[in-house]
């Protein structure tokens, strides 16, 4: 077949696009809607020639060549085409997009200038939907579509992911992942795919530059695919992110990451073994005895003799378990445990940056990957991988994790045999709703990696309920109340729990009826405090409520101006309940007569609980916040608190020292403390001590009562 292009002669094989007849020739006629390894669609029209005696254009991609054609590419009708085509894609394109002022090489913004577009008629029109950043890998840039198609032919045509199509009409037809989810909530396995084909700044690659790896063997893509661990990853996407990843070798007795330190990046094994511990002292801050004149201490120790009781109000929910950011929960008598070849730590730090929760140290020669969040994300996403961590934590973690539950203490071990190969690991992103208010219950989670926040909503408000770390548990109340839950559960950052379908949940009831009482029990005393919080809330409360934040409280302790004489006795009393460290400082907010001391609130949304890397700050059914004696300092919760009632203090310690085996040494140690209502008292110290009623606990709104309905 024969034909003429821009006056140049050529022969090719019947079928052959002209698109295609024109490269061959060495002629270059621009295209945005196919890569060369993508079947042309002729969409984007851009490639438009002119045909002698044609009474249109072309477009030359989808045209097939036939004998004795004559083809102009570069006409100045053509040109004139080209530029309009150009002008109109601009009027939806942010210019410069994100691509062209990182790497100036924006396919669409490069083409208008090379075929000299200066300035644009039409004013521009960004997409409303923005950007999407729920991907720690691509940035989703939906104003920089131009509707090309390319992207949704590279994850079908060349990875056959399915995964994008086109949703909408007109002019709000946009890219959609999956069911028009964020792509990173989407089935999307990162392979960068869409990424490498996507001519303009819509997507592209989010490499973490703001995280430096420390020193290691950088490893090249195709070393990296060698390894099992990347078994199935997209090359692409490892090229993109080089350096993401190295190899780090420990001698024995080195430490690999410190509990309380802040982090950025999960390890792999690949050889070697490591140890996992908690070196914190499983103690509570003690300074000891405060000091002052006989009379007073005297007075102390008997206050202590009055309001104590014989009964530790710790032991209402004993935790067996210490739960970690690794596969593994510590024992709390021994904290200490082993893991080696294959397996994953420091999934919760790397993805949602939190504090690291335990100490590393390598027992042998160890062989590390370390990585950053956008290779987790990747590998998280890869089945393989995840099958293999699957099986991991069926074979070593599903026992202890379920027994670290103390409902579950009895469960045999012929029932978690039997679990193990019907659980479910699912993974969801911060923002997505793991089961709804009102929807059928049909699955038991236990939480394994990340915070899941316990909503309930009711006519004019939302209430947060409590946040369950690693180690809790949630949806049986819905299993066992009638089939419909009674609350939504979301995931606050990157989660992954447990599913338990609902036939093997009420099969290891019925043949643990122990643990069936316990969970009715439980759900019971739950479902009593959610209706008493209800009863609570007012919907118009005053504007100074408000900003004080005094709404969020559930437990304000408030001191009398009018009564107060400043004695001091308050503050000394919570020292002396507290090992001579007060929960309490006599300042703070004003409302109306009253002095809100700084001191622990009980608040509805006890924002401090988040993020815990060891799970030790928890709230009992009865409001009170405690914090277990195996915090390790880290600090976060006292820097979330948003009214400064968490303070972290010093002690000193004996540890073993790392340099001098068989010797200790003396360090400064800090915990988090914070007003548990004297939880071990039958009555708050701080109040019993106030010679003058000065001091009082009050749920807020019921004792604003009258002031509030003034207000109304």
């Amino acid at each position: 077949m024969k034909l003429t292009i821009d006056g140049a002669a050529v022969e090719v094989p019947a079928g052959t696009s002209v698109f295609d007849a024109a490269r061959s020739l060495g002629v270059d006629i621009p295209t945005l809607c196919h890569a060369q390894h993508q079947t042309p669609v002729g969409v984007c029209r851009v490639c438009t020639v002119e045909v002698a005696g044609g009474r249109v254009l072309t477009a030359s991609c989808v045209r097939p060549a036939e004998n004795g054609m004559d083809v102009r590419t570069n006409t100045e009708r053509v040109g004139r085409a080209r530029r309009m085509l150009y002008e109109l894609l601009l009027a939806d394109h942010p210019s410069p997009c994100l691509r062209q002022a990182a790497t100036g090489d924006c396919e669409l913004e490069t083409q208008a200038r090379r075929a000299g577009l200066q300035t644009l008629r039409f004013t521009p029109r960004l997409s409303p939907r923005g950007i999407d950043d729920s991907s720690p890998i691509i940035k989703v840039d939906h104003s920089a579509c131009i509707l090309c198609d390319r992207c949704i032919r590279g994850c079908s045509e060349v990875k056959q992911n399915f995964v994008i199509g086109r949703t909408g009409k007109g002019g709000g037809t946009g890219i959609a992942f999956d069911t028009d989810l964020p792509m990173g909530h989407s089935t999307c396995v990162g392979c960068g795919e869409c990424m490498v084909s996507c001519p303009t700044g819509a997507l592209t690659n989010k490499k973490v530059l703001e995280v430096r790896l420390p020193q290691g063997e950088l490893l090249s893509p195709d070393e990296l695919l060698k390894l099992p661990i990347f078994a199935g990853v997209s090359g692409t996407f490892l090229a993109l992110n080089k350096g993401s990843v190295i190899r780090r070798r420990f001698r024995p007795g080195e430490i690999i990451c410190r509990e309380g330190e802040q982090g950025s990046t999960a390890f792999y094994v690949l050889s070697g073994q490591v140890e996992v511990s908690i070196s914190t002292p499983m103690a509570h801050v003690k300074s000891g005895p405060p000091t002052g004149r006989a009379g007073v201490a005297n007075f102390f120790r008997r206050l202590s003799q009055l309001v104590g009781s014989d009964e530790d109000q710790r032991d209402d929910g004993p935790q067996r378990f210490i739960p970690i950011d690794g596969p593994i929960d510590l024992d709390y008598g021994n904290p200490v445990a082993r893991i080696g070849p294959g397996e994953l730590f420091g999934e919760m730090t790397c993805m949602s940056f939190y504090p690291r929760s335990a100490t590393v140290r390598a027992l042998e020669e160890t062989e590390v990957l370390e990585m950053l969040r956008n290779v987790l994300h990747v590998l998280q996403k890869n089945k393989r991988f995840k099958a293999e961590l699957e099986r991991g934590y069926r074979e070593r973690a599903l026992a202890t994790h379920l027994r670290s539950v103390p409902m579950f203490a009895g469960v045999t071990d012929d029932f978690i045999g039997h679990l193990c190969d019907r659980v479910e690991l699912i993974q969801y992103e911060p923002g997505q709703v793991i089961c709804r208010q009102g929807e059928a219950a049909d699955s038991f989670f236990l939480v394994r990696i990340g915070f899941v926040k316990v909503t309930q909503t009711f006519p004019g408000s939302e209430m947060v309920l409590r946040y369950l770390a690693r180690g809790n548990y949630f949806g049986e109340i819905g299993l066992l109340g009638g089939g419909v839950r009674t609350a939504t559960c979301s995931a606050l950052d990157h989660v992954e729990v447990v599913q338990i379908r609902g036939d093997d949940f009420h099969a290891m009831l019925e043949r643990f009826p122990e643990i069936r009482a316990n969970l009715e029990a439980e759900a019971a005393t739950r479902l009593a405090h959610d209706q008493e919080r209800h009863q609570r809330v007012s919907t118009v409360p005053i504007a100074d409520f408000l900003t004080q934040g005094l709404m969020e409280a559930q437990n304000l302790l408030l001191i009398d101006l009018e009564r107060c004489t400043r004695c001091d006795l308050c503050v000394r009393a919570c020292a002396a309940a507290h090992d001579g460290v007060t929960r309490l400082v006599r300042d703070g907010l004003r409302f109306d007569k009253y002095l809100v001391a700084t001191s622990c609130r009980s608040c509805r949304d006890p924002l401090c609980m988040i993020g815990c890397p060891v799970g030790s700050i928890r709230r009992r059914d009865s409001l009170e916040i405690i914090i277990e004696d195996w915090c390790i300092g880290c600090g976060l919760c006292a820097e979330s608190c948003p009214y400064g009632n968490i303070n972290l203090h010093s002690f000193t310690v004996a540890v073993a020292d790392e340099l001098h085996p068989g010797q200790k040494k003396a360090v400064v140690r800090e915990k988090a403390t914070t007003c548990d209502l004297s939880r071990e008292l039958k009555e708050p110290a701080c109040v019993y001590a106030c010679p003058h009623a000065a001091a009082i606990r009050v749920e807020p709104l019921t004792f604003f009562a009258d002031k509030l309905a003034l207000a109304k």
